[in-house]
Parts: C-alpha cells; structure tokens; sequence
C-alpha cells in the first residue's frame, strides 16, 4: 500500500511541476521579433543551404554559415511564426570550452576524412549520435524502413559503454570504487553523445542499475524505467510532448513487457535471429501508434528489416569507439581499426536500398 502512496504522490507532484512549467512559459504571437540566447543541447542537422536547430521549443533554420556546434551558446534574432523564428539571424557566439564537446567535433572530423557518405554519418550516428551531416536521401531511406533509430546513440550504446567501464574497473579497483568511476564514464560518454532524450534515459537507468547492484536488488526494470521519467520530465516537462523522448520510453517499455514473451513465441526460429527479429518486433509495439500519429508513417516490414541490420551495431559501435579513438591519438592505426566496419556499413546500406 505505501509504494502504490508513493507513485501516487511523485505523479501529483510531476502534474503540479508540469502545469507550473507551461503556465509560466511566455507566449509570443506570430509576428513577435525574439531574440533567443541559449546553449545548442543537441547537435545541429546541416543541409545544403542552411543548419537546423531547436532552441526553447522553436524551429531555427540558420544560414549555413558560420556553422554552430552542439555546447555552443549562441543569440538568434527572428520573428515568431507557427512554432518557427523565421528570418533568423545569429548575433552571437560563444564556443564551448568544456572538453568533451571539442572531442566529440573531432570523432566526427575523423569519420567523415576516413569514410564516404553515408558511411560516415552511420557510424557517426551510431557510436556518438551524430545526425548533423547525414545525406537526406539516408536519412529519408532511415525513415521509411524504421530503422532511424538505429543511427542515433542510444540506450544500447550506453549499455555497451557502461559494461564495458565496470568490467575493465572491476579488475583494477575493488567494485565499490569501480561502480563511482563507470558511472563518471557513462555520463561523460552520454555527454559526448549529445545528451538526447533516449540517451540521459538510459543514462539514469544505467545508474540506477549500478545502485541496485550495489545494494543488491536487480529485479527493478519497470520501476527503474518509471523513476527515469519522473526525474526527466521533472527537471525538463516540454519532454513530455517531444516525439524522441515519447519514442525511447515506448520502445523500453514495449521491450520490458513483451519481448520475452514474443521470444519465446518464436522460439523455433534460430537464436542468431529471433534475438533481433524478437527485439525489434517488441519495440514496435509501443512505437508503431507513435510513429504512425507523429508522422503519417509505418513500415509493415520494419520488424523484418530490423533483423536484418541490428546485428550490425554492436561491432560498428565497438569498432567506431575504438578506432576513433586511436584516430585521435595516432591517424593511421585509427584508420586502419576504422576500416574494418566497412564491410557491416556497406550491409546495412545494401538492406536500406533493398527495402526503400
């Protein structure tokens, strides 16, 4: 009785939180001249002609140059139209200092000198959750297979990082000074990989996992999941409405409470393939009714071609971390290690041509 009076009270305290939050937002009619400053929290998609950004809830399509980078605190003047500053102007810039975006920028450099497109912006994507240079024909080709949300860091990747920072600790240090030291790790790796909605979720259940098994209690999932929300939406409510936030928690939740069930439904299937055939289908569960109202679209085959091409992000994470590392410390190892994940690229391409 007294956890059902907890969850009970966190959900007033969230709906109290949330109808302060939008009471107090300014409103602006269409035709108000803003000026915005504010720092860049997700990393801007450039096009052709122009860099597209949100900041504080409006659309902003700035010239293509001078460019603007993820961390960097930066005054737009426009005026207010449908959600959009239309006629923007960028008066001011001021680059990030803080360390870890100045690597992110060079993991990117050092992808797109080493790989052609969209090769480069797959891996990119994948290992550090780069959207901003990927080709709108892919990204378009992402889209109507289902398999966008395979490009952008995400929860796996925070899985893969966080296993591996506690494994390799765990063998230099006792684990209660190893489990401060891998939570320092996934939250600067989440950091570096632009601190998106799917990314600081993943985050805090990483976190909370490595809690658990401190204290000893691992059977937490749909809890830890609920707990993650309430602290997110709690410190940033306008997540409550944006489609990548509402996306990750669908497609966690759907995972926690149907893959199991849909693994052994096709437990005849080979192994090799019913894991992703199973995880991918789970996903679209609770995904499909977002995907379908938010944007007019949905791939029947998308489980299928799921399968097809998820076995290939674990390699191409591992491989793209690493040799993008030793591509920063010495270029030639790096791209040597890089040009192994050439061959699971040039697949996952092959598949989204097949099927687009």
């Amino acid at each position: 009785m007294r956890k059902y009076l907890l969850w009970f009270l966190l959900i007033i305290i969230l709906v109290i939180r949330v109808i302060y939050f939008y009471k107090n937002q300014p409103s602006y009619p269409d035709g108000t001249r803003i000026r915005i400053t504010s720092r860049i929290s997700s990393e801007p998609i450039r096009y052709s002609s122009s860099q597209f950004l949100k900041l504080q809830g409006f659309k902003i399509y700035l010239p293509s140059y001078p460019e603007v980078y993820y961390g960097d605190q930066i005054a737009v003047d426009g005026t207010v139209k449908d959600g959009e500053l239309k006629d923007p102007k960028l008066v001011g810039v001021k680059e990030s200092k803080i360390f870890l975006y100045s690597i992110r920028e060079q993991l990117i450099d050092f992808y797109q000198k080493n790989l052609p497109q969209p090769h480069s912006s797959l891996i990119a994507g994948v290992t550090i959750g780069s959207k901003a240079s990927i080709p709108k024909d892919f990204w378009e080709a992402l889209k109507k297979t289902g398999t966008a949300h395979v490009v952008v860091a995400s929860g796996m990747n925070v899985t893969l990082v966080s296993q591996f920072l506690i494994s390799f600790l765990a063998l230099l240090f006792p684990r209660r000074r190893a489990i401060p030291m891998a939570l320092m790790g996934v939250w600067s790796y989440a950091i570096l990989s632009g601190f998106d909605a799917p990314i600081i979720r993943a985050s805090i259940m990483g976190s909370l996992v490595f809690v658990a098994q401190e204290i000893g209690r691992l059977n937490f999932s749909l809890r830890a999941l609920f707990m993650t929300a309430f602290a997110m939406l709690f410190v940033k409510p306008d997540w409550l409405t944006d489609i990548g936030f509402m996306l990750s928690f669908a497609a966690t939740l759907s995972l926690i409470l149907f893959e199991p069930k849909v693994d052994r439904f096709f437990k005849k299937i080979p192994a090799i393939i019913r894991k992703d055939f199973s995880t991918s289908l789970a996903a679209q569960v609770g995904v499909v009714p977002i995907l379908y109202f938010g944007f007019g679209q949905f791939n029947v085959l998308s489980p299928v071609i799921n399968a097809m091409v998820l076995w290939t992000i674990v390699p191409i994470t591992i491989i793209g971390m690493v040799g993008g590392i030793l591509g920063l410390i010495f270029e030639p190892v790096g791209r040597a290690v890089l040009l192994l994940v050439y061959p699971l690229t040039s697949w996952f391409v092959w598949i989204l041509r097949i099927f687009n």
